[in-house]
């Protein structure tokens, strides 16, 4: 495209350029070719005053001498009488015609051209004075302005072309600016915008750009969010479920419902982690004092159905901590999930926001009968409650990324107590594959 544009310009001013230098270079050429002629008619008229007083050859001989056309031998006088004084190079019928239409003439010879000019005497005599011009003399200076003409229109023409790269580099980056970042975003980066620049066109295009993509982040925000809010509600009709198959007793149809409902559970929390996962837009951190407000918030209506106390210490204002907020949410929903699906009814729970020093603690305390093994609560598909062991798995993961870690022990209201110490400065993850080799180590 940009070599098109920067053709296209040299086409035209190419064009243009020699339609205004060829006539301009002819008209130069006439113009000295004039200039030569009338140099030769001011000598030819400087002979008259001699000729009006004496028509001697030998006086005239030496008025012609005093000229500078004399000097170089180009000017010739023809007498009344017949004589010539001079060298004549036009023909006898060209002087004789100027004798008679008694008009100045240019007449063709060989090597240039004669200026012949009539000079009337006294009795009706009529002498002529002819001029020689050679072709040097009429194309002086013609050849330096053609150069100079020549080298004004190179110069209009790398100018011109110039210019038109310009123009079309700029159209070009902003083409290509906007072509990247349609790649991109079809790539899956939708934080991803161009600065609309170049011709109108361009910057409207750059412009729509940035509203589709602005359109389709809050689209696909707003399928997530509503996938896990759904989700999230089906959690409360889920949790009053299993407490009301456990009561159901041991016998097989109680137990087939007791793994439906598990597998079912799975399935709900693999969709909230699914669409709680941060998008590629979406920001790194967020306010977990804020956050911890809003879910217990949610929590509170099936506590307040199943008479648990619970409360809420130290989540004024706000902390920020380097996690994107869908997973935060989905590991504070996963421990406080816990508490209601390993505690009976009426138990009470706390949770606390503690912030020392750069490390911000997540803890959740309940007054239940606590866990049995320690060590292997916080291991993937580990747990002494017969759950599946994935919602302290879905916590440390979330805690590790900021190079922080999960510690599950006693509460001080006599059941489990689960920590998520979080770095606002994060470190380096640590490995979570050292780690769960040294803690089975043991058990191998």
């Amino acid at each position: 495209m940009r070599r098109t544009v920067v053709l296209v310009a040299l086409a035209v001013t190419s064009m243009v350029a020699l339609a205004f230098l060829i006539p301009l270079g002819l008209m130069i050429r006439e113009m000295a070719r004039d200039q030569a002629m009338s140099d030769a008619e001011r000598q030819a008229v400087a002979l008259a005053p001699v000729l009006a007083t004496t028509d001697d050859p030998a006086l005239v001989g030496k008025a012609v001498a005093s000229t500078r056309a004399g000097q170089l031998d180009r000017i010739a006088v023809h007498l009344p009488d017949g004589g010539v004084v001079g060298t004549s190079r036009a023909g006898a019928g060209d002087v004789r015609l100027a004798l008679v239409d008694a008009r100045t003439a240019t007449v063709e010879v060989p090597g240039g051209a004669a200026f012949v000019q009539p000079i009337a005497l006294d009795g009706g005599r009529t002498a002529v004075v002819e001029v020689f011009v050679p072709e040097a003399e009429q194309a002086r200076g013609v050849l330096r302005s053609w150069l100079v003409l020549g080298g004004v229109g190179l110069l209009l023409v790398i100018g011109s072309l110039l210019v038109a790269d310009r123009l079309a580099a700029q159209m070009v980056r902003a083409t290509i600016r906007l072509a990247d970042a349609s790649s991109a975003l079809g790539a899956g980066d939708l934080g991803v915008r161009v600065d609309p620049s170049g011709p109108p066109e361009l910057v409207a295009a750059g412009q729509a750009f940035n509203t589709m993509a602005d359109r389709v982040r809050q689209l696909l925000a707003a399928e997530r969010e509503m996938a896990a809010d759904l989700s999230h509600r089906l959690r409360t009709p889920l949790t009053a479920l299993r407490l009301n198959a456990e009561a159901l007793g041991d016998d097989q149809a109680a137990e087939q419902t007791r793994l439906a409902i598990d597998r079912l559970e799975r399935e709900v929390d693999l969709v909230i982690t699914s669409a709680r996962r941060a998008g590629p837009g979406e920001d790194p951190d967020c306010d977990v004092a804020a956050l911890l407000r809003e879910r217990l918030e949610f929590w509170s209506a099936l506590a307040e159905d199943q008479q648990r106390p619970w409360s809420l210490r130290g989540a004024d204002g706000s902390v920020r901590v380097p996690v994107p907020g869908t997973e935060l949410a989905a590991s504070v929903d996963a421990v406080v999930g816990n508490v209601f699906r390993h505690t009976p009814e009426r138990t009470e729970f706390v949770v606390s926001l503690q912030r020392n020093d750069g490390v911000v603690g997540v803890i959740v305390e309940d007054a239940g009968p606590g866990v049995a093994e320690l060590s292997e609560a916080v291991q993937r598909g580990r747990s002494s409650a017969g759950s599946t062991g994935l919602g302290l798995d879905i916590a440390r993961r979330v805690a590790e990324s900021t190079g922080g870690r999960l510690a599950v022990d006693r509460s001080s209201l006599g059941g489990a107590r689960v920590c998520m110490w979080l770095w606002q400065r994060p470190a380096a993850p640590r490995s979570t594959r050292r780690r769960d080799r040294r803690r089975t180590r043991p058990a191998r």
